[in-house]
């Protein structure tokens, strides 16, 4: 399963970050999106700069914005996920389905 990460949490237009292939035991589009969430954050170090990540890197995360000098932003509350063409809204907890990516909304 590969889930589009989409950040707009804290941006104008939405930005299509990071494609995440799935591992073959996330069965369902919330577990996809999961894995897809725990491997876009930035926790010991980058999950984005190919030089200043190493814990946090993953084979599985493709980048699709050319990175800075320190990586990007963590996924967040109010970010998307796009499994399977159907689109999830990262919530408080978990992730809620959503029609379409609104930025910069309240949370």
């Amino acid at each position: 399963m590969k889930i589009k990460v989409f950040h707009a949490a804290f941006e104008t237009t939405p930005v299509h970050i990071a494609t995440v292939q799935a591992p073959h035991d996330a069965t369902s589009a919330e577990s996809a999106a999961e894995y897809a969430y725990r491997w876009t954050q930035n926790i010991m170090d980058s999950w984005s700069h190919p030089e200043h990540g190493v814990a946090d890197r993953n084979d599985a995360v493709t980048v699709e914005v050319p990175v800075g000098e320190y990586g990007h932003r963590s996924t967040s509350m109010g970010d998307y996920c796009e499994v399977d063409g159907v689109l999830y809204k990262c919530a408080a907890v978990g992730f809620e389905p959503a029609e379409k990516i609104e930025c910069r909304q309240p949370f």
